[in-house]
């Protein structure tokens, strides 16, 4: 089995299990589903940058982008008040640093996203959790 198969049936299983994950959860481990989804195509594209693997480095980092577009636009901006305009200024922030890390290549710049991400990940699940 070539690569290429082994790349094509892994996300095909991805994409199923997302499928079930998200048909089977709240609104709240929805957006848990949609980090770990973000965190894990955020490592993949920093494996393809380290690997010199730009086209694919490319479609990870726009499937990012589009993860953290689709997150900003869920947020509720009527009732939301500061912890909103924050999440939304964090998310355009790591937007702009994923444009220009699909440029430089910085790894530096992709870990800083990861970094950021990943508290608010937590802060997501501890939400979660209180509402359990």
């Amino acid at each position: 089995m070539s690569n290429y198969q082994i790349n094509e049936s892994y996300e095909g299983y991805r994409s199923v299990d997302l499928e079930v994950r998200a048909a089977s959860s709240s609104p709240y481990q929805l957006v848990l589903v949609l980090f770990d989804g973000l965190l894990d195509e955020l490592a993949r594209a920093r494996g393809h940058i380290e690997g010199k693997r730009f086209q694919q480095k490319g479609q990870s980092l726009e499937k990012c982008m589009n993860i953290l577009n689709g997150l900003n636009s869920a947020l509720d901006y009527d009732n939301g008040g500061e912890t909103v305009q924050g999440l939304s200024r964090l998310y355009d922030y790591c937007i702009y640093r994923l444009s220009d890390v699909s440029v430089s290549l910085s790894l530096e710049g992709i870990d800083e996203v990861i970094n950021l991400l990943s508290v608010v990940r937590e802060g997501w699940e501890g939400v979660n959790a209180a509402r359990a």
